[in-house]
């Protein structure tokens, strides 16, 4: 058995539970047969958003923080202190309050939240290449290979990792490790907040025996549904039915939740994956059915998706327009382009377009959003064509647009379009949410 002691990163082959590490006097101890030897990680900041609203402001540190806003906007993040009174992601802002009364409410800062990212991610970097970004907060590492480099196991590497951020950064992150993706997942969520947690694929299958199915990767309500109508509700259930068993009855799902009832996952790290999506959206504080409304609070939507597009160095080939309506009834409608673009003022125009269909001055809608899709990389965004004259006004001016904003800050410039009867008529709920998928 090794253990790691988690503040000074010593390695021992021997020190009985509960004691302390024999190098720093440290109680925070983490033994496992294969400590030495796993590689494959999740990193996880903890409560990412709340965290790190409240670094500098001692008087939230023990206080209920959610980020979000607006009576009809959601939860978009909150601190574990407002989980213990029942406020989660995704909850309905009303709902959250009622639980929470006494919380703090703070309106999202993505700028703050995208620059605290990119430091993790520089520090992730002092490891290992090998990064797959899973959101702004949470990412897999493969340190295979790294030992010989840096002169410590996977394991001592994380630990120093996790000991770096919450010192410069002043936040925390929990770990996962194990030998692949799936497991790694899983383990990171085994030990919140401040957590290191291993979990091997040879002790997998007894761990995951009694866990539901919801937990494997890929098993949503459909397939929840359908394995329910046979009686199978735990993963152990699908070891015991076996691989062959399994696709009989569900085909290529089926032979890929039998491995993953074993522990068994074989998807490598992609240190160069792509996002697929890249999207903003926003609950309206007030149904609306106005299409010039609607359009104005489509405006900001759309520099913030350009913002994200020409950051990450992609370009959209496909805009798509979501509209939510007052029964909670989802409409996407997508517009494929000519030639990929990163620019705020297409991407309005073609939403607009796409909206004009749509709002027909009855349906009242509750929330608006528009995505980039289909991707593609951002120096092919935007070439010039024979009508170059039609596009040269809106990229010069968006350039240098971006170019104030760099310097003075993302609300040194607005457009006409963006203001006026948004604030005065409508509002916004203070819900926006960005999402890269």
């Amino acid at each position: 058995m090794t253990t790691l002691c988690r503040d000074c990163g010593a390695l021992a082959t021997a020190m009985p539970s509960g004691e302390r590490c024999g190098a720093c006097g440290s109680p925070r101890l983490i033994a496992h047969r294969e400590l030495g030897t796993l590689s494959i990680a999740h990193v996880d900041c903890d409560a990412f958003y709340a965290t790190v609203e409240k670094r500098g402001r001692p008087e939230l540190a023990d206080r209920p923080v959610i980020i979000g806003g607006g009576a009809r906007g959601v939860v978009l993040a909150c601190c574990y202190v407002a989980r213990l009174y029942g406020a989660r992601s995704a909850m309905p802002m009303f709902k959250a309050l009622a639980a929470c009364p006494s919380a703090v409410v703070i309106r999202r800062d993505m700028a703050q939240y995208r620059e605290v990212g990119r430091e993790v991610r520089a520090e992730m970097r002092r490891l290992t290449p090998s990064i797959e970004p899973l959101s702004i907060d949470e990412a897999f590492l493969d340190l295979g290979g790294t030992q010989m480099l840096h002169s410590a196991c996977p394991a001592q590497l994380l630990t120093a990792l996790a000991k770096r951020v919450e010192t410069v950064l002043d936040i925390t992150v929990s770990i996962g490790l194990s030998d692949n993706k799936f497991l790694a997942k899983i383990a990171s969520d085994l030990d919140k907040p401040r957590g290191f947690a291993i979990l091997s694929r040879s002790e997998a299958a007894a761990f995951l025996a009694d866990k539901p199915v919801s937990l494997l990767w890929g098993v949503g309500a459909a397939m929840q549904r359908r394995l329910a109508g046979d009686g199978i509700a735990l993963i152990g259930q699908l070891a015991e039915l076996g691989d062959r068993e399994l696709a009989a009855r569900y085909g290529r799902i089926g032979a890929r939740i039998a491995r993953l009832a074993r522990g068994e996952d074989d998807r490598t790290v992609l240190a160069h994956s792509q996002a697929q999506t890249i999207s903003a959206e926003t609950t309206l504080a007030h149904d609306e059915a106005e299409a010039d409304v609607l359009s104005r609070v489509l405006w900001p939507l759309c520099e913030e998706v350009s913002a994200r597009l020409k950051q990450s160095s992609l370009a959209a080939g496909t805009i798509t327009l979501k509209l939510k309506t007052t029964d909670f009834r989802v409409r996407t409608r997508s517009r494929r382009m000519a030639d990929p673009t990163q620019l705020a003022d297409t991407l309005f125009h073609t939403a607009a377009s796409l909206l004009a269909g749509e709002a027909d001055g009855v349906t009242r809608f509750r929330l608006i959003g528009v995505g980039a899709d289909a991707l593609a990389d951002g120096h092919a965004a935007d070439p010039p064509t024979l009508f170059e004259g039609e596009l040269d006004g809106p990229r010069r001016l968006e350039q240098a647009i971006d170019q104030i904003r760099g310097r003075l800050g993302d609300g040194s410039v607005q457009f006409g379009r963006g203001l006026s009867r948004i604030d005065l008529r409508t509002g916004l709920a203070g819900s926006r949410r960005k999402d890269i998928g």
